[in-house]
């Protein structure tokens, strides 16, 4: 019998609930998507990089697979998928991504039109010197903590001794669990001199700052047009940057331009290069541009270069307007400066990331010093040992023959015990007693070679101890000393600059808001054509009279309309769908059209078209409604001329649908056809006038089961005649009733 007794806690589980996400959350914030303020690196990035120099993949050794890295780095440090450790990897080398690259790729690493790197089995890397020298170079100093890795098999650095704010000079994005950072690159060389003129000056201002620091430096080039926002952005640490493409004009042969766009914004990098041609291919095929003759991409691997041939009297400034303000030459990048500082997430101002990061230097710096002067110390008491011991070395030879083992030797050596050991006289056992070398010392004299007995080797041997006591001297300043400290983090930063600065990429300027004359359209009657599949286009008003025959045996719906209107949609569901002429593609006559789907939110898989016309017309009419369940009503068409591409044309009751709608100004006469085959004849004038949100009023009452199959419109006099049960069948003949009632059944 188990009297065991259980333990049982109650709890709410909506304190659960929230107590584990939150616990989520800042797994995810700390643990993987935001960078640390000191070394600007998320984890993946940190731990890749310390892996490579674990596997002593450095700059000036051989390349090694990616797959064996991200392998290491997965099995070691970052137990997540591969795929976000090659991702990582893949990032850190692409220099159009990073101000600096922290890894050299060998292989396909993608490129910045948007295509993926190679598999990692296919591609191989080695570290930068940068990352090795600035990133990774002082780690056998203990100059950050080391923490166990996830199964506790391994140690990792918390974080790495980076001696530049790569938070700034690489920036950072990602998107954790309810917030988000995006950090623009910068120049490394401005860093610099921002890093130094704070440790200066600890007042200095941010304005103070951003006479080193101008502002982003991206390296893609491109210009930040909004300068006067800067200020505010660097303050507070967030806002949106004004990126525009840098565009240059070349002269052809015979008087002819071309734009030739040398820069983009950051922002277009990748799938959006392509998005931007697509885009401008579409100002030329819609006509909102004339200007255009051919675009081409000639990108190469010296760098962006995409062409754009002009006609000769192009207004280039009105045409470059055009294209910052319709593409995305013109971008905004928003920036959140979000990092962990002192284990949370904290929006920083530029002047808090220097501040933290100097914080961090001198820190690193510290500890890197202390680790120096202990060594130097322990080198200082082995050679006042050695130095010591060489004056009385007869003695100790003396010690050492006269001893049975090491341990006599050195029990005489450190406290003077002479017990069993064979003297040549009483002075030398008396001398012996008075011998007090530390341990250290005492293992360093049994481990001298004889020819350190050498006179030169003396020589140098005090020699060395000037220079250790010179270091100490030094090390010591410098830890006692702020200025001493500042003046070495000062030339360590002075020697990177030197080495790996480069010049800005990226212009920083003020420019005015886009201003763009849309050139106003020559108002002209087109002819507009759309066959049974919903193939639209438009034709020139020449072509359709020369082709009346074929365009009226070909399609569906035909009419003259004005270049400047609207092309109205109503379908069964009951919405109304508006196409502008002018996105319709103007064509030869025997050319294909373009889905109406692709040109507006009509969805030829969800809804049927019912009637089409031109809103003008629309607007002149008086619209006839009918739906399968008998509701009908007229609407005035100037309800239908409206901004929205998409409105609901009419209120349909549930599981209703529209089954005609057309314009009846001209007509008398309704005639409505049930499925059962029941036909009602009435006047026009008895359906009421009403808004387009109404449901309208019966038109015949239906057997039950049976809905309405069509609608038509007659004139008083005219002859209609329509085929039922595959016979000729006149509506004139239905006998003229009143509506909302049952009708008849006609005898074929």
């Amino acid at each position: 019998m188990n009297t065991k007794q259980e333990n049982i806690i109650r709890t709410d589980y909506a304190e659960v609930m929230q107590k584990s996400y939150i616990d989520y959350a800042m797994s995810v914030i700390i643990a993987r998507a935001l960078p640390d303020v000191r070394d600007g690196l998320k984890p993946v990035q940190r731990r890749t990089l310390y892996d490579m120099y674990e596997l002593g993949i450095r700059y000036d050794r051989p390349y090694r697979k990616c797959a064996r890295i991200v392998g290491d780095t997965m099995g070691k440090y970052h137990p997540h998928g591969d795929s976000s450790i090659y991702e990582a990897l893949v990032v850190m080398a692409q220099d159009f991504k990073k101000g600096k690259t922290l890894v050299d790729g060998h292989g396909n690493f993608g490129s910045i039109e948007g295509d993926g790197a190679a598999a990692m089995r296919y591609t191989e890397a080695r570290l930068e010197k940068l990352t090795q020298e600035v990133f990774l170079g002082d780690l056998d100093k203990d100059v950050v903590d080391f923490v166990p890795n996830f199964d506790e098999t391994e140690k990792e650095p918390a974080v790495l001794p980076v001696r530049i704010p790569n938070l700034l000079v690489n920036g950072a994005d990602g998107i954790a669990v309810g917030m988000a950072t995006s950090i623009p690159p910068h120049n490394l060389s401005e860093v610099v001199d921002a890093v130094k003129a704070y440790m200066k000056n600890n007042e200095i201002s941010v304005k103070g700052l951003m006479r080193y620091l101008k502002g982003p430096d991206f390296p893609t080039g491109g210009i930040v047009v909004n300068k006067d926002d800067l200020l505010n952005i660097y303050e507070t640490g967030t806002g949106k940057l004004r990126l525009r493409g840098k565009v240059e004009v070349e002269k052809l042969k015979g008087g002819r331009l071309q734009l030739v766009i040398t820069e983009i914004p950051y922002t277009m990098l990748g799938a959006n290069i392509g998005k931007f041609l697509n885009d401008v291919a579409s100002l030329v095929e819609t006509k909102k541009t004339t200007d255009i003759v051919d675009i081409s991409n000639q990108s190469s691997k010296e760098g962006i270069r995409i062409v754009l041939e002009l006609r000769r009297d192009t207004d280039v400034e009105n045409l470059t307007n055009m294209l910052y303000k319709k593409t995305r030459l013109e971008d905004t990048f928003g920036v959140n400066m979000l990092a962990v500082a002192d284990g949370r997430p904290e929006t920083l101002s530029l002047k808090q990331v220097i501040e933290y990061h100097v914080d961090f230097l001198f820190e690193v710096t510290t500890r890197k010093y202390n680790t120096l002067l202990s060594k130097e110390l322990e080198k200082k008491e082995i050679q006042e040992g050695l130095i010591k011991a060489c004056d009385v070395i007869d003695l100790i030879i003396e010690i050492l023959r006269g001893s049975k083992n090491r341990e006599q030797v050195k029990k005489c050596l450190v406290e003077g015990i002479t017990t069993d050991i064979k003297f040549k006289s009483k002075a030398s056992e008396k001398a012996a007693k008075n011998l007090r070398f530390t341990e250290r010392q005492a293992t360093a004299i049994l481990e001298m070679r004889l020819y350190k007995l050498i006179g030169l080797e003396v020589e140098a041997l005090q020699a060395e101890y000037g220079e250790t006591m010179k270091n100490i001297a030094l090390y010591e300043d410098i830890l006692n000393n702020y200025d001493s400290m500042a003046g070495v983090i000062i030339k360590e930063l002075d020697g990177i600059k030197k080495e790996y600065g480069t010049k800005r990429r990226t212009a920083i300027e003020n420019a005015e808001e886009v201003v763009y004359e849309e050139k106003k359209m020559e108002e002209m009657e087109v002819c507009f054509l759309m066959d049974r599949f919903g193939y639209t286009k438009i034709i020139d008003k020449s072509a359709y009279e020369r082709n009346k025959e074929a365009a009226h045996a070909e399609n569906k719906y035909i009419f003259t309309c004005m270049n400047t209107d609207k092309i109205c949609i109503f379908t069964d569901s009951g919405r109304m769908h508006t196409i502008k002429v002018v996105d319709i593609p103007l064509v030869r006559f025997r050319d294909k059209g373009t889905p109406a789907d692709n040109l507006s939110n009509y969805n030829s898989a969800e809804e049927q078209m019912l009637y089409v016309a031109p809103m003008a017309q629309v607007n002149n009419s008086v619209l006839l409604f009918v739906t399968a369940g008998s509701m009908c009503k007229l609407v005035e068409g100037n309800e239908f001329d409206v901004a929205k591409r998409t409105i609901a044309s009419t209120k349909l009751a549930e599981g209703d649908r529209l089954i005609f709608v057309g314009a009846s100004e001209e007509m008398e006469q309704v005639v409505l056809k049930s499925c059962n085959g029941y036909f009602l004849r009435f006047l026009k004038q008895e359906i009421p006038v009403k808004k387009k949100s109404a449901i309208g009023v019966r038109g015949m009452k239906l057997a039950e089961g049976d809905t309405l199959e069509h609608a038509y419109l007659l004139e008083s006099h005219q002859e209609y005649t329509i085929t039922c049960n595959d016979k000729p069948y006149s509506l004139n003949k239905v006998k003229l009733a009143k509506r909302d009632t049952k009708g008849v059944k006609p005898r074929l």
